[in-house]
């Protein structure tokens, strides 16, 4: 989805006059209250740089190439180098200095089980994006070194054979993720099928399942054996009104024969054919009659009781042909890759196979090619197993791949000297300028030149009290902190552990309800909060409750905000989540989640329809502020779900958007954001094991039991809450209009990888978003009298003054005296002071 930007321009007016104090007396039992004025003045804007991260891919995932193309621009400028293409940094010319933190050993994983600790880090930072999990050359990739790769790790050109480009020497083959999953011998046709809990996980069609109920079954229901026939299966799609449907199927046996190759006519409007991918247009389908049900009926008189079907993505391909199959192998998870990512049918063919698919030359892809193309895949699998695979060092080929293709895209950016190939290190060179590296890892200070100041320390602390001191002297710095990881058995546990607390998080338990309730109407009700993951009638209890597991932590909250409390049917309900030893901070959680930086712009908005977004932009002027609308897709239809995201540039715009939208005319419900989208997409991404059901009892571990009974100063929760203040007094001491990242990097081990996570901010930005405050405090006190007559507040004025000083040094204070004067009859008085607070307030 392209992000909007702020269509109007507008600004809030600046002739509206400010509310005054009422001329009134006030009692002493009213003493400090505080009435604030609504008022947000518009002061001239200097040129300051700014940063903006709107442009961020769907997944929020931000490549160690994309972060060096940044790091490029903010040293050079576009004059020099083209400006990076997943953010926008304003006024590059008018940034003071660019440092990196490194917190090596640390991951997203570790961010989001510390959330609650690294106060600083998610209140600092307004922009956050997810990382790769990192390559052995990490600091390497960041600052665009290239390093030398090891004789024939790689092909020269992608015209090489791919597969006898690596040689075996240089590959660690217990790192590789398909020898985790199956070890190093060859595996049997049954151990390559997936199983019922991963056709599960991985939104494969079944039996018995709500969306579902329409589905065809291939009455494939014999017993598979070594011997079964496997058969290549693949399909073309198109959008029509319904979503994704059939317009083409493919079926191949193992002799590479073709079966069946039909064009398929859908029920529905077609919207767009998707040509470009199915290669269908109008006019072939035009003459088209065969419809869904033929091509089931076919399928079905095809397919033997023991079939097994091979396919790319293969839920897919099921789900367009509505049809559910027991047997299944699915070569895109067949040939596993980290973190939830896939290899494309593309590249497994060529790397593989050594053959050419999907060519450029042709209009779309070729069902009955595919189809052949995953059967084979799955056969070479079986005869030449895991480790041949490993061999071939998928990984280190992909990755070379996206490299020569990011090399070889065209910038025609006109009056710009490409430095594509440069580092940071020859950027800063070119300038007469220096790096500068603190670190205590010696391998890794071995990778900078002599045009940098490398200073290796002993420890974190005194990487840390290098940095205070040298900082200031460098235009760009980078701090290297090491942190040893976790054990293996205690990462896992956490994976586990976290993907289960934000599950029961965004469950819901409501009830009780009377036994003649009306189900399909409450179930609705729920619904009309967000999206639903699934509702439980839970009749344990003397009367009927729900259990409602939503999507979105916000549908979850909101549900709770609204809903407990109320009367259905004469019955008070209550409505909360369930109680957990990781759900007993939620209320804290929650409260912490909405103060993020990154979702105080933001709102959440459930019941929008597909012309919310038209709708939207023809009433622009009544949302100021407004730079990007996050319409989420549902992964398998491509339809637009019924919630969105709407993101500004102040809270202030954000909220008087969210009480015109869940007003009489637009009657949406929503509230302010909790979960940044990189936080969506890391939780997809974690391991299906640890989806578990809500209310499961999760015992940590006997050492973090034991850790948290004991709460030892080395504990990693206190560990993280001491570094995350030592990082915020070093951020503190960097001068304004400095380019800051803070980059977890993730780590990689023989257990498996976890991603990273990334910050980025202009220090001081955030202040200079938020626009200047005015505001009016009645402060309760007695006049005094001179002696001669005369009432006076002025000692009330130098209390106030004494008081407010220290805590707001920034501050504008003017008195407002009561009109008329001060005089003996007032017995108790106010002071009104007219605050005029300056942005450097917002962290007050």
């Amino acid at each position: 989805m392209e992000p909007e930007k702020d269509w109007t321009g507008g600004h809030p007016r600046k002739d509206r006059k400010r509310k005054r104090a009422p001329n009134k007396q006030i009692g002493a039992s009213e003493a400090m209250r505080v009435r604030w004025d609504l008022e947000e003045e518009r002061q001239p804007e200097a040129k300051k740089p700014r940063l903006s991260t709107v442009l961020l891919a769907e997944n929020c995932e931000v490549t160690h190439g994309q972060l060096c193309e940044l790091l490029k621009y903010a040293v050079l400028g576009k004059s020099c180098v083209s400006k990076p293409r997943w953010c926008q940094l304003f006024h590059q010319n008018r940034l003071k200095n660019v440092v990196v933190f490194v917190l090596q050993g640390m991951s997203q994983l570790h961010f989001y089980r510390f959330y609650l600790e690294l106060r600083f880090l998610r209140k600092a930072f307004r922009h956050k994006f997810r990382l790769p999990p990192p390559s052995s050359n990490f600091l390497a990739d960041i600052i665009g070194l290239k390093k030398k790769e090891p004789t024939g790790d790689l092909p020269k050109t992608l015209e090489e054979s791919l597969p006898s480009a690596i040689s075996k020497a240089s590959i660690n083959l217990q790192n590789d993720p398909i020898v985790r999953k199956y070890g190093l011998k060859k595996v049997s046709l049954i151990r390559c099928l997936l199983t019922k809990e991963e056709m599960k996980t991985f939104s494969f069609p079944l039996q018995g399942f709500p969306d579902c109920e329409n589905f065809v079954p291939t009455k494939c229901d014999g017993s598979v054996t070594e011997n079964s026939p496997l058969f290549g299966l693949d399909c073309e799609m198109c959008l029509t009104s319904k979503g994704r449907e059939l317009t083409r199927v493919s079926l191949v046996a193992e002799g590479g024969a073709c079966l069946m190759d039909e064009l398929v006519k859908p029920d529905n409007k077609i919207l767009d054919y998707l040509t470009r991918f199915s290669g269908i247009t109008k006019k072939i389908l035009n003459p088209v009659t065969t419809k869904l049900k033929d091509v089931q009926r076919q399928l079905k008189a095809l397919l033997p009781p023991d079939a097994v079907l091979v396919g790319h993505s293969l839920d897919l391909d099921l789900r367009a042909l509505k049809m559910i199959h027991p047997y299944v192998i699915d070569t895109s998870l067949l040939y596993i890759r980290e973190q939830g990512r896939r290899f494309k049918l593309k590249f497994l063919a060529k790397a593989i196979l050594g053959k050419d698919i999907q060519c450029p030359n042709k209009l779309g892809h070729d069902a009955t090619e595919d189809a052949r193309t995953t059967l084979e895949l799955a056969q070479y699998f079986l005869k030449y197993g895991p480790k041949k695979i490993a061999e071939l060092n998928l990984h280190a080929l992909v990755h070379h791949q996206e490299l020569q293709a990011a090399s070889q895209e065209p910038r025609n950016t006109p009056g710009v000297i490409q430095h594509s190939n440069t580092s940071v290190i020859e950027c800063l060179d070119s300038l007469g300028q220096k790096l500068l590296f603190l670190s205590q890892d010696t391998d890794a200070s071995d990778l900078f030149s002599k045009n940098c100041k490398t200073i290796k320390c002993l420890s974190n602390k005194q990487v840390l009290e290098q940095a205070r001191v040298e900082i200031p002297q460098f235009p760009f710095s980078i701090v290297e902190f090491s942190f040893e990881p976790f054990a293996p058995m205690l990462t896992e546990e956490m994976n586990k552990r976290m993907r289960l607390k934000w599950t029961q998080m965004s469950t819901v338990y409501a009830g009780p309800f009377s036994k003649n309730c009306n189900l399909r109407a409450l179930k609705r009700l729920f619904k009309s909060f967000g999206p639903v993951r699934s509702i439980t009638l839970v009749l344990e209890t003397h009367q009927p409750h729900l259990c409602v597991q939503y999507e979105v932590l916000e549908a979850a909250q909101l549900a709770i905000e609204s809903l407990d409390g109320i009367l259905v049917e004469g019955i008070c309900i209550k409505v909360q989540r369930p109680v957990t030893e990781l759900t007993l901070d939620g209320d804290t959680l929650v409260n912490e989640l909405e103060l993020d930086s990154e979702n105080r712009g933001t709102i959440y908005l459930s019941g929008v329809n597909e012309n919310f977004k038209d709708c939207l932009l023809q009433q622009s002027s009544l949302f100021l502020g407004l730079e990007a609308v996050i319409l989420p897709k549902d992964l398998k239809s491509g339809m637009p779900k019924k919630y969105c995201f709407l993101k500004f540039k102040t809270f202030g715009s954000a909220q008087r958007a969210l009480t015109i939208l869940k007003g009489k005319e637009w009657k949406l419900k929503g509230r302010h954001a909790l979960t940044p989208r990189h936080l969506h997409a890391w939780l997809r991404g974690l391991p299906p094991e640890s989806r578990s059901p809500p209310g499961l009892h999760v015992i940590p571990p006997p050492s973090e039991q034991q850790s948290l009974q004991t709460l030892k100063v080395d504990h990693p929760k206190v560990a993280a809450w001491r570094w995350g203040r030592k990082i915020e007094k070093l951020y503190r001491s960097l001068c304004p209009g400095t380019l800051c990242l803070i980059l977890l990097p993730g780590t990689q081990s023989i257990h498996g990888a976890l991603s990273g996570l990334g910050l980025v901010g202009i220090k001081d930005e955030e202040e200079s978003t938020i626009p200047n405050m005015c505001f009016s405090l009645l402060w309760p006190g007695k006049a005094v009298e001179d002696g001669q007559g005369t009432w006076s507040l002025a000692p009330l004025w130098e209390t106030w003054k004494k008081l407010l000083a220290p805590g707001f040094p920034s501050a504008q204070l003017q008195p407002l005296w009561p009109s008329g004067g001060v005089n003996q009859q007032m017995e108790d008085l106010s002071l009104c002071l007219s605050l005029s607070v300056c942005n450097s307030l917002s962290n007050k």
